[in-house]
This record gives C-alpha cells, structure tokens and sequence, in this order.
C-alpha cells in the first residue's frame, strides 16, 4: 500500500529502526532517534543494492517518487544507479577542483612568490571575479561570460582595475591551458570591447629654479628623518614610489655604490640596477645608524617589520606645501626624464635607468647591466646637477651642446 503524507508525518520513532514501505521498491526507514529517510531497493547484475533518495522532511513523498523513479531509467537502460551517482559525484568534485576560483589560487599561488604586491593581484580576482565565475569549471568559462564579468567594473568607472582584471584572468586561462584544463583562454577574444584607458600624466616638477626650491624644501623638511632620507633619495635614484620605499639593506652596497633591486620587485620583472651617486651613498649612510639593523631602509613608523606606507612620501610632498597638481612622488621620474633627455644624454641609457618595462621579457632578464658606465657617469652628473640647483646658481650639464654653453656664458656676463 503506498504512503501517505499524514502516514509519513505521524509516523513515531520506536525502540528499533523500522520500514514504512511504498511502491516500486521504495520505503522510508524510521530510526529510533526519530530521524526518517528514504531507500530504494533493487537488484542488478543478479544482486540486491540499496540507495539513499534523501531525508524527510527535506525531501518530501513527492520528491523522493521522482528520485526513485529517475533511479529506475538508469536501471532500464541497463545502468547501476548507484554507480552512476558516485560517477556524478566524481565529475562535481572534478568540477569544483577545476573550477575559474581554484585553478586561480592555485596559479597564485605558483607564481606569487615573485610578485611585488601579490595581495593587490588575490583582492582583485576575489572582489571582482570570483564572485561571479569563481564556481564555474575554468573549461565552460566563454568570452561573453567574462566580458559580463568586465562590464560590470567598467560601469563603477575604474576602467584601469577593468583592463587588469582581464589582463589577470587572461593569465589564469592561459595557465589552466597549459594545465589541460581549459583548451583555450577566453580573454583573448575581448581585445578592444573594453573601454580605453586613458592615461593620467602625474604631476612633477621640471622647471631648473623651481627644482632647486624643492630640494631645498626636502632638505629642511621637519618630519621623520627617515622620511627625510627617503625624499632625497626620490630625486637621486628616481626609482619608482613602490620600489623606493620597499628597499632593502641587502639589496644596497655602499663600497660599490650600486643599489640591486631584484626581479621580484620590478615591474619589468627582471633584475634592476641603481648606481648610486656620491650624494646618495652620503644619505644612505646617515639613514644606517637609524635602519641599518632592519631589513627596510625605510621601515614603518609602527613597525620595522614592513616598509613605510606608500603614502608617506606623498604626505610629506603635501606637508612642505607641494599640492597634488604640483609634485606627487612619481614626478621624480619624470623630472629626471624630462631634463636628462633635454641635456642630451643616450636615450637608451636614460630608458634602462628608468626601469621601463621589457616588451621580451627574456629581453629584459639579460639586459640589466645595458650602457651600465654610461649610467654611473650620468647618474652621478645628475646628482651634481641637483646640487647645482638646490644652491640656486646657474648650472650647465656637460653634456649640453657647446653652443648652449656660449649662449649661457653670455648671459651671465650680460647680467652681472
């Protein structure tokens, strides 16, 4: 006789489990703590098997038929239902271990280690894609699902986290390819359908006399004298902010005057060297009796186990007067390109001191050491060059033309 609602309902637990019995080889199973589940029970290949269809009340009369009867298809097709949900529950946890978020930490993990701000790239991908294909296996991911994904950080207005977003996923498919979980990356079908990014020149000085005030602004800056170090160091090695301030004592050697950052924290990826200036040797060795037991050159104020805060530099900017539209710590880089190019030195050489990223990155692992004597001379010429305008004279860079040395000359005899 089959069951009823109100049978299944009223049916009171008992001192042994006991069977409540349906139609078509289905019964619910009574257990003493009170708890009610549904099996089925049927033979194959001459042998009696037994499966769960789920627990009442969650799974009602209704559902638990429906279930049966999907078992009994599998059965008249000749298959074990049994077999089949564990094959079932094999391609999920298949699924699950190949999805877009798992085969994303995973690489993450892999290449982490050598990134100079990984967090930033793990809080991109757990803000912006996972929420939406970090369950979905790496494989099925299609380029209008990702560009949906993209779309919606394009429409809060950061069009940059936008492009590196795509850029990052494009790394994880690509991964997941040469992984053999995913056949192709979808990314690369996007090109172009996102918004350009248009590109913000930051603010920096370049004007000779109002170089010199700046200097002389760092120099009698009444901060911390590690920010102090930190600022007159920004002009002289013109290395980027992210580099300046996650510098490290092991990384510097004074007897050789030459700074190394390495691979992992340059944006090039590839090794970087800083020749350092008589001026800048000069400063390091005021900061070390202050830092030079840590590992940072320039610790945090709260702790020496991590380096200052990216925006101390700016603050201090913001603090001898120098607004945003003015000076902003990256301005040290384009102040030093503007007036090296102007004073006629390699262009090559200015571009390799600036640590511009490698279009090969194979390139750009070997290249390291490129026009190297050039620029020892040019970046201890830029040093005095800066000295010159902080004392506030007229300063003519020897690599400036002889006709711009004559026409200088005259001016000065003209004017005294």
């Amino acid at each position: 006789m089959a069951l009823s609602d109100a049978t299944i309902k009223n049916a009171k637990p008992r001192e042994k489990p006991y069977k409540l019995a349906d139609e078509r080889g289905m019964y619910l199973e009574v257990a003493p703590s009170g708890g009610k589940w549904w099996r089925l029970k049927y033979r194959f290949d001459g042998k009696e098997k037994l499966i769960s269809l789920g627990v009442y009340p969650d799974v009602g009369l209704k559902k638990a038929r429906a279930r049966r009867d999907e078992a009994r298809k599998l059965l008249a097709a000749g298959a074990d239902p049994s077999a089949a949900r564990k094959a079932e529950k094999a391609a999920k946890a298949a699924a699950g271990a190949n999805s877009f978020e798992a085969v994303a930490r995973e690489w993450f993990e892999k290449f982490s280690p050598t990134w100079a701000d990984p967090d930033t790239v793990i809080r991109r991908l757990e803000l912006h894609a996972f929420p939406w294909i970090g369950a979905r296996p790496v494989r099925e991911v299609t380029p209008p699902e990702l560009l949906s994904v993209l779309r919606r950080i394009e429409a809060l207005g950061v069009l940059e986290t936008a492009h590196r977003t795509a850029q990052l996923c494009g790394q994880v498919f690509r991964y997941a390819v040469r992984t053999g979980r995913a056949e192709r990356d979808p990314s690369a079908d996007l090109k172009g359908a996102l918004s350009p990014v248009r590109k913000k020149h930051l603010a920096s000085i370049t004007d000779p006399k109002a170089i010199g005030g700046l200097l002389r602004a760092i120099d009698s800056y009444q901060g911390s004298l590690i920010t102090r170090c930190a600022l007159k160091l920004a002009p002289l090695t013109f290395v980027r902010p992210g580099e300046l301030r996650k510098a490290e004592w092991g990384e510097v050697n004074l007897e050789a005057g030459e700074w190394r950052i390495p691979a992992g924290r340059m944006k090039a990826r590839a090794l970087h060297i800083v020749p350092l200036s008589t001026q800048a040797v000069e400063v390091l060795k005021q900061l070390h009796p202050l830092t030079g037991r840590g590992r940072y050159l320039f610790p945090s104020a709260r702790t020496d186990s991590r380096p200052m805060s990216d925006n101390a530099i700016l603050a201090a900017l913001r603090r001898m007067g120098f607004e945003k539209e003015e000076m902003t710590g990256h301005g040290f880089r384009s102040m030093a390109s503007t007036i090296l190019n102007e004073q006629g030195w390699h262009k090559d050489a200015i571009e390799r001191q600036l640590a511009h990223a490698e279009r090969n990155p194979v390139r750009a692992a070997y290249n390291y050491a490129e026009y190297l004597p050039e620029r020892r001379k040019m970046m201890q010429a830029w040093a005095d060059y800066l000295d010159g305008l902080k004392q506030g004279g007229e300063v003519i860079p020897f690599r400036k033309s002889k006709k711009a040395r004559r026409k200088a000359e005259k001016i000065n005899t003209f004017t005294r």
